[in-house]
């Protein structure tokens, strides 16, 4: 009988080992950090492929089978909130711009950048429709407000150089998202970065600057996993990114433009907004999971512009946090290897 039973477990040990799909472990969970939340909080966002992938439950159907859940965290609080998630081990993945990703890990955050998930876009500044300031150097001495420790902090201090000012030009208070709209529209603040169509049609404010076509001032938006999962499921990782990079293809078709805005719309932000933000722009070239030349460059300059603004104290290194392998394999598994344009350093195609 002994014989036996170890021939069994012999034999079940053989059949484990010769078979992936039982050798290799799995997380009876993945949890997602993602750096947003809808309009009052609401468990919706847009603006991604990242959001269409949310709102389709596509990651769910892929991971269904094998038992294991899928949990979003949508955190107001922006990319800080993100960050502090991940240092607490709360989340495997996280959805960031380049600020608070830079930040994390120049204090010891252990993640890899493994897409991009959009680039590129309008930039607009925003004051209440009372001010009379044409433009940023009328305003100097007053009030704006940012969201501190966001992408928004470096996209404010970029343009204020491009336009010979810094942030001791003005006094900078920091308020999320939704409360510096929200002091637009009472006139407590003199101005702020932030989409202007629903502002504009309520007659409470207007745009004083609007950029659309500067591919330097825009950095990309990335997704990144932490090291210790990366490490301990590649697999779940790969699959991960093959449900991803094949729903960027599909968000960034032309015929599915006007879907994609309805969906994202259930975010609570009008439908109108998100037309007027992508208006004249390729979705293959602000969907682009790529990690090509232009995502490799915008990241070492954020890096730079950060420690120069005294937003980091730490030195970041770039090539050593970057693992396009998922990417690669997704590509080439889906056959959409020059699929999407590629760029230079510079934001110039080159494909």
């Amino acid at each position: 009988m002994k014989t036996l039973l170890r021939g069994l477990f012999a034999a079940a040990l053989a059949f484990a080992f010769s078979h992936p799909a039982f050798a290799q472990e799995s997380p009876a969970e993945i949890r997602f950090g993602i750096s947003d939340a809808g309009v009052g909080g609401k468990p919706k966002i847009g603006g991604s492929w990242i959001a269409t992938v949310h709102q389709k439950g596509l990651l769910e159907k892929e991971f269904e089978k094998d038992g294991i859940k899928i949990v979003w965290y949508l955190f107001p609080g922006a990319g800080p909130s993100t960050n502090e998630a991940f240092s607490n081990g709360k989340v495997d993945f996280g959805f960031h711009g380049d600020l608070p990703m830079i930040v994390g890990r120049s204090t010891g955050l252990k993640h890899k950048l493994i897409c991009a998930v959009g680039r590129f876009g309008p930039l607009y500044f925003v004051v209440p429709s009372g001010v009379k300031a044409k433009n940023l150097s009328e305003l100097k001495g007053q009030k704006l407000s940012i969201f501190k420790g966001t992408n928004q902090q470096l996209l404010l201090s970029r343009l204020l150089r491009r336009n010979g000012l810094d942030e001791k030009d003005f006094r900078i208070i920091n308020q999320d998202t939704f409360a510096n709209r929200t002091s637009l529209a009472t006139g407590d603040i003199a101005g702020t970065i932030t989409s202007p169509w629903d502002l504009e049609a309520r007659g409470v404010a207007r745009r004083i600057v609007e950029i659309r076509d500067d591919k330097l001032l825009h950095r990309p938006v990335t997704l990144w996993v932490g090291e210790a999962f990366e490490k301990k499921y590649p697999h779940i990782v790969q699959r991960i990114v093959t449900v991803l990079v094949k729903e960027a293809q599909w968000a960034s078709q032309e015929e599915n433009r006007e879907e994609q805005f309805r969906l994202w719309s259930q975010s609570g932000r009008p439908y109108a907004d998100y037309k007027n933000d992508w208006a004249g722009y390729a979705l293959k070239e602000r969907h682009s999971p790529l990690l090509d030349e232009y995502f490799v460059n915008a990241i070492k300059e954020s890096v730079r512009e950060s420690k120069e603004f005294g937003l980091i104290r730490r030195e970041v290194t770039v090539d050593d946090w970057i693992e396009p392998k998922y990417l690669n394999a997704a590509l080439k598994e889906l056959n959409l290897e020059h699929f999407w344009p590629v760029f230079d350093a510079r934001g110039n195609r080159i494909d």
